[in-house]
């Protein structure tokens, strides 16, 4: 397959390494000739140096007979806009982009071959806000992902004492919650995946994965360790576009503060979110912690920009 990746940084970079490694014909647009020379001594690929929304660049790539177009700047007008110019003057079939800013996201209609042609949106920030929300919804769950348009969910749970599943077989599920249409995928034990069967008993400190109606979730959750309350207080450390989505989404549900290290984004926040607390501080300061009851809060999340931080 012929791809155009356009922007060569942290997410361009991997995915043509990934690509590239399939015995794909891949192609890196970036503006900075550094990227494309360090790019160049990793990988098998060819690289031009240019804007990736400028026809001629994207010519220069081989635009003409390429099969799909990746843009992942950081900027979303050129990734965007190096979807248009692909699709109005090459036609080219696949156009996946990185969109981060929620005023474009939120505009469904702008994404379509008569508006902005693109195939696949890809927003970082969605999608990690999405997961959190699925968590939380959980308590307890190490990870949950929706199917069906959110009907059912596959989560995966770690097998406690007090579980009425655990130190039983599988097919014992049957008894306890008859009502019930479940189905467990896999079980992950010492780190080790397991392809369960009826007779399958589970243990203590598995991690069980399973698949059920979205309704059903908590009832066989319940079976494999005790359930616990769910969350109320929730404190967010950081307000950038991850921790603003993820107030925003959670603020009807939960008592949320949200903790922002620069003044002015503190007071944009606090002009933007309805019911949310916004603090001015070091997410990091025990004393102001402690002041805003951090032993009484069920979840801390930590979405600031820097990972150490975090």
């Amino acid at each position: 397959m012929k791809i155009i990746i356009v922007g060569a940084g942290q997410v361009g970079g991997t995915l043509a390494e990934n690509l590239a490694s399939e015995a794909n014909d891949i192609t890196v647009i970036d503006p900075d000739k550094g990227r494309l020379a360090e790019l160049n001594d990793r990988i098998d690929i060819r690289t031009v140096n240019g804007l990736g929304s400028y026809p001629d660049v994207l010519e220069q790539a081989g635009a003409e007979d390429a099969d799909m177009l990746i843009a992942v700047t950081n900027s979303d007008e050129v990734n965007m806009l190096a979807c248009q110019v692909a699709y109005s003057l090459f036609r080219t079939p696949t156009k996946i982009s990185r969109v981060r800013a929620p005023a474009y996201l939120s505009r469904k209609k702008l994404f379509r071959n008569d508006a902005v042609p693109i195939d696949v949106l890809i927003s970082p920030e969605q999608v990690v806000t999405k997961h959190i929300k699925r968590l939380l919804e959980y308590p307890g769950a190490l990870q949950a992902l929706d199917f069906a348009e959110g009907a059912v969910s596959l989560v995966a749970i770690k097998a406690c004492k007090g579980g009425a599943l655990v130190g039983h077989e599988l097919s014992d599920i049957r008894k306890h919650v008859p009502n019930i249409d479940t189905r467990v995928a896999a079980i992950f034990r010492d780190g080790k995946p397991i392809i369960p069967s009826g007779n399958t008993v589970i243990n203590e400190g598995d991690e069980v994965f399973f698949i059920a109606a979205r309704n059903h979730i908590k009832a066989v959750m319940s079976e494999l360790q005790p359930l616990d309350k769910d969350y109320k207080r929730i404190i967010i450390a950081g307000g950038g576009n991850i921790g603003q989505r993820l107030a925003e989404k959670l603020e009807r549900r939960y008592r949320v503060k949200v903790i922002e290290a620069f003044e002015d984004r503190a007071h944009q926040l606090s002009e933007q979110l309805e019911r949310s607390i916004v603090l001015h501080g070091n997410a990091a300061d025990k004393e102001m912690l402690l002041n805003e009851n951090i032993e009484n809060t069920d979840v801390f999340i930590a979405v600031t920009n820097d990972d150490e931080a975090n």
